[in-house]
C-alpha cells in the first residue's frame, strides 16, 4: 500500500479555478448496505441547517441514490469554468453520474479506470462555488476505487457508517485500518441500523444483534457519533425525494457535534 500511496499522491487531483471549498470529508463504509449514502445525505441537511454551504460529490458510481433522495433531477450546466451542479431544495449543490444517466434503471457496468476518471471530473471539472464543505459519498469496500479517491483528494477527514451486524463491523474494521495507515483523520464512527423503536410501548428492539458501535469506537481510539436508529419515515421522505424534511432528535444528536465543528471553522475562516 504504502508504494501505491506514493505513487498518487504525487498525482493530487486539482479543482477548478471557481471553486472555493473549506473542507472535504469522506463517508466511508467499508461494506455495502450500511446506510452510508442515507448518513451522507442526513449528514449534509444537518450542515446545511446549521447555515453552512454545502455540497456532496457522489462517488459510488455504481449505485448512485443521493440524487434521487433529494429529489434532484436536472442535469449539471455548462458554462465556460466548468459544469454547474444542480442545487437541491434547500441549497446543497450535488453532482452525481445518476444526474446524466437518465433512467434510474440504467447500469454502469464501468471498470476501476473509468469510474475513478468520472470521479476526478466531478472534482477537476465542476466548479461547486464558495462551500464550507464538501461531503464525498464513497462506494464500498477497500478496493481500487476507494483508495484512489482517498488518495487523490484533498480529505480533511472521514466520517465511517457501521451497523451492529459482526459481518458489516469486521469490514468496517478494515475501512477505519486502511483510513488510519493513510493517515486520513477518522472523525467518527455512526451505527446505522442501530435498533427499531416499538410505536406501541417504546422498546428500542435491536432487530440486527446488540450494539457494537462503542465497542469499536473504543478499540480503535475513535468518538462514537451516535447510534441512528431504523425509521419507516426516513424510508418514505428518502424514496420521495424529500429526506430534506427528514426531522429525528436522535440524528441531529449523532450530527451535533460534526456541525458544532464545521459551523466553527468557517465562521472562523469569514
Amino acid at each position: 500500500m504504502e508504494q501505491a500511496k506514493g505513487k498518487l499522491q504525487s498525482e493530487k487531483w486539482t479543482g477548478t479555478p471557481g471553486s472555493k471549498i473549506r473542507r472535504v470529508v469522506a463517508v466511508l463504509s467499508g461494506k455495502g448496505g450500511v446506510g452510508k449514502s442515507s448518513v451522507t445525505a442526513l449528514l449534509a441537511v444537518a450542515l446545511r441547517r446549521a447555515g453552512l454551504k454545502v455540497g456532496i460529490l457522489d462517488a459510488d458510481i455504481t449505485g448512485p441514490s443521493i440524487p434521487q433522495m433529494f429529489g434532484v433531477k436536472a442535469k449539471p450546466r455548462g458554462s465556460e469554468e466548468g459544469m454547474l451542479p444542480p442545487e437541491s431544495r434547500t441549497g446543497i449543490k450535488i453532482m452525481s453520474l445518476q444526474l446524466f444517466l437518465g433512467a434510474e434503471d440504467m447500469p454502469a457496468i464501468w471498470r476501476a479506470p473509468l469510474i475513478v476518471g468520472t470521479i476526478r471530473r466531478f472534482w477537476t471539472d465542476v466548479v461547486w462555488g464558495e462551500l464550507d464543505i464538501l461531503l464525498v459519498d464513497l462506494p464500498p469496500g477497500t478496493g481500487d476505487v476507494p483508495l484512489s479517491i482517498m488518495q487523490s483528494l484533498p480529505l480533511d477527514g472521514v466520517v465511517v457508517v457501521s451497523t451492529p451486524q459482526k459481518v458489516a463491523v469486521g469490514v468496517v474494521k478494515k475501512a477505519i485500518v486502511m483510513a488510519q495507515k493513510m493517515q486520513i483523520p477518522v472523525l467518527g464512527l455512526v451505527e446505522n441500523m442501530s435498533y427499531v423503536t416499538c410505536q406501541h410501548c417504546g422498546e428500542k428492539i435491536y432487530v440486527f444483534g446488540p450494539s457494537a458501535g462503542g465497542q469499536v469506537a473504543e478499540a480503535y481510539g475513535l468518538p462514537l457519533l451516535g447510534a441512528v436508529p431504523l425509521d419507516p419515515l426516513l424510508v418514505e421522505l428518502a424514496d420521495g425525494g424529500r429526506v430534506e424534511d427528514y426531522e429525528n432528535e436522535v440524528f441531529a444528536a449523532v450530527m451535533e457535534p460534526l456541525t458544532e465543528k464545521y459551523r466553527t471553522i468557517a465562521t472562523a475562516e469569514e
